[in-house]
């Protein structure tokens, strides 16, 4: 049974990229703790499937997070519905493989803004509400990619190191006003996609000899730890870099 914060009852979160994978369990958890959640995703299908199974306690807004006025406006959606902003959990992203002699500018620019320029604007978008109450927390889903020196996806290892930066410096701007800033790089996860695309004997076999521990980490294992950096359990920590990979690193 995972542990109950009760602050977190009735808090106001949003989750990008809420309806699948590793922010499917964010969403989830958070509606198990009692939280208010908003999601938002590009899949509407599945976005709206869970938002009927979670009921009143969960929002589904459909957005295309790579369109900021669209992220803008999913976040006042929220607002209206729910309240202000106390918990922004910045989950969406897109780990597509690519050769680095055929990455085109157009292709670049497309992977820094589904991994890292929404982190930023969605952040913009909720600061102002935590500043009003005198506390918040945001935490930010990086990757040990960079971390591990991993090669086939530049694009992608540079924009999640670039989540730390980007982490760091809202930690030390927003300190001020009770806002606290973290982010959690997962390692290998298996989520559907990964299962479906990535994992294969072969590599299932290279995970678990890097890895301490001998077993697949799914998702709930990275959405136990983003709900306890949300409370206030964490309540001293900001300006972290917390890594959930069984050990690889």
């Amino acid at each position: 049974m995972a542990a109950i914060y009760s602050d977190l009852a009735g808090a106001v979160v949003i989750v990008t990229g809420g309806a699948g994978g590793i922010g499917e369990a964010i969403t989830r958890a958070f509606v198990a703790q009692g939280a208010r959640v908003g999601f938002l995703d590009i899949d509407a299908a599945r976005g709206a499937k869970l938002e009927t199974e979670l009921g009143e306690a969960a929002l589904f807004v459909p957005c295309d997070l790579t369109d900021i006025p669209a992220l803008k406006a999913a976040v006042q959606i929220v607002r209206d519905r729910f309240g202000p902003i106390g918990i922004l959990i910045n989950n969406a992203a897109h780990d597509e493989r690519h050769a680095t002699l055929e990455v085109t500018e157009a292709y670049w620019d497309g992977r820094m803004a589904v991994n890292l320029k929404h982190q930023f604007f969605a952040a913009q978008a909720v600061l102002p509400d935590m500043q009003a109450a005198g506390k918040g927390a945001i935490v930010n889903l990086g990757s040990t990619s960079w971390v591990i020196g991993q090669g086939g996806m530049a694009a992608y290892t540079a924009s999640k190191s670039a989540v730390l930066g980007l982490t760091r410096s809202l930690a030390r701007d927003f300190g001020q006003h009770g806002v606290r800033v973290n982010a959690i790089a997962p390692g290998w996860i298996m989520t559907e996609r990964q299962l479906e695309l990535w994992v294969t004997p072969e590599t299932e076999k290279e995970i678990y000899e890097r890895q301490c521990l001998k077993r697949r980490l799914v998702p709930d294992d990275i959405a136990r730890v983003v709900v306890f950096m949300a409370s206030d359990e964490a309540g001293a920590i900001t300006n972290q870099h917390y890594i959930v990979d069984g050990g690889w690193n």
